[in-house]
């Protein structure tokens, strides 16, 4: 993979501030994605690391296919999904692309949306094992969680990673546009983990991490009891302030 593709340079930049910087992966855990056209995508091949994820740890896939089935209802078995991944790749190659770039691919179609982080981050996979799953995606304790991973969050079910994740994860993220009319920043997997979507690589990097901090200070309020949340009237206000567009608007500069 050539390291100075912008894409292919900005994935690992974003692998490595989220192995390294931030610890939310470790060995095998984790991947990013980055659309390099409306055909084709990078994404981190199964089994390695973000932290010392290199450019030739980066795959070309065909997004067409990979679309395709997230899209059918067909049931696939997971050899075949397995097969339709190696088929997707584009050179020939010793790596296999993740498991989970069915999702990438998909998420990668909506507007707006040019990369994608998916992480196990410590504080956000508690909640995700914890009761108070829905109450951390649904509502904001704080004005930059609103700002930087919207004001409210997509929540999945737990279910296998794959094609059956990638579908689940489609007819949530429907839902929740019907609802909003937005493309969400984040999405809650319970029993897994969060993804982030975003313009650029920076953009995925603070939602995670802002999405992060706020499981930490909703972890700790709880030690002191219920966490209080903002109001919904509040987090609709700071969402369509023009000062924090602004900021929005900075983390999209490429």
């Amino acid at each position: 993979m050539d390291f100075r593709s912008e894409v292919c340079r900005e994935l690992l930049e974003l692998a490595h501030f989220l192995g390294d910087a931030r610890q939310m992966a470790i060995f095998g855990e984790g991947n990013v994605s980055g659309k390099l056209d409306s055909e084709f995508l990078l994404v981190k091949a199964s089994g390695t690391s973000l932290s010392t994820l290199t450019a030739e740890e980066l795959v070309k896939v065909a997004a067409r296919s990979l679309v395709d089935a997230v899209m059918d209802e067909t049931l696939i078995t997971d050899e075949e999904a397995n097969e339709l991944l190696l088929d997707s790749l584009q050179y020939p190659s010793a790596l296999k692309p993740s498991v989970e770039s069915m999702f990438h691919a998909w998420l990668l179609t909506l507007p707006g949306v040019a990369y994608v982080g998916h992480v196990h981050a410590r504080a956000v996979s508690a909640l995700m094992c914890s009761p108070h799953a829905e109450k951390f995606a649904l509502h904001r304790l704080v004005p930059d969680q609103v700002v930087y991973t919207g004001p409210s969050s997509v929540i999945v079910p737990y279910v296998d990673p794959g094609i059956v994740l990638a579908r689940h994860i489609r007819e949530a993220v429907g839902t929740y546009r019907s609802a909003t009319g937005h493309v969400p920043k984040t999405i809650l997997l319970k029993n897994h983990g969060i993804i982030a979507l975003g313009g650029t690589a920076q953009e995925v990097a603070a939602a995670l991490s802002m999405a992060e901090k706020a499981a930490r200070i909703y972890l700790d309020a709880a030690v002191l009891g219920p966490p209080i949340f903002m109001e919904a009237s509040e987090v609709v206000r700071i969402a369509g302030r023009s000062d924090e567009h602004y900021r929005q608007a900075m983390l999209s500069r490429k």
